[in-house]
Parts: C-alpha cells; sequence; structure tokens
C-alpha cells in the first residue's frame, strides 16, 4: 500500500473521531475547532503538494515555502487543541476548589 492510499484511508477514522467527540458534548469547543482545523490542513496539503509536483517536480517537503504555508495550518490546530484542553483543566480545578 502506498502512502497516498494510507493518507485517504486514514481520514475515514479520523472523520468518526470528530464525530464522536462532536456528538459527545464533553470536548471543549476550542479544542473541538483545533481538531477541526486539522481537516483544513489536510485540504490544503493535498493541492500544496499537487503543485509543488507539477510546478517544481519535487515533493511537498521540499518546497520550504509551500510547505511551511501549509504546516501553520498544523500548528494552528496544535495550538488550539491544547489552549482548548488547558482552559478545560482550569476550569475544572476551579470548580473543585469552589465545591470543597
Amino acid at each position: 500500500m502506498n502512502k497516498e492510499n494510507l493518507f485517504a484511508i486514514s481520514l475515514f477514522p479520523y472523520l468518526g473521531f470528530l464525530w464522536f467527540m462532536t456528538h459527545s458534548g464533553k470536548t471543549p469547543r476550542l479544542a473541538l475547532i483545533g481538531f477541526y482545523v486539522l481537516l483544513v490542513f489536510v485540504a490544503v496539503t493535498i493541492p500544496a503538494g499537487i503543485y509543488a509536483q507539477v510546478h517544481y517536480g519535487k515533493s511537498l517537503a521540499n518546497v520550504d515555502w509551500l510547505h511551511g504555508s501549509a504546516e501553520i495550518f498544523l500548528t494552528l490546530s496544535n495550538i488550539l487543541v491544547v489552549i482548548g484542553f488547558r482552559q478545560a483543566v482550569i476550569k475544572h480545578k476551579k470548580s473543585e476548589i469552589e465545591t470543597n
């Protein structure tokens, strides 16, 4: 199995993960937004990879400006997930202190 097929197949479990996280109602909103931004990263990376191959004859990883531009969305996704869960932990700790 090549990496492109594996990449495409991996989207289905991730979409299932998003469905469960969204419908559980327990995921912090900002973290959930971060998980969805990861889909934006995927949506940007695919055409960027095609562009790199067609116009430069190289893989996306070897066209720095294009690769870095796509990676911004991955970085943003990670930041949102971390901040979202951090806020949830702080809120939980604060509610524990108030109940004691």
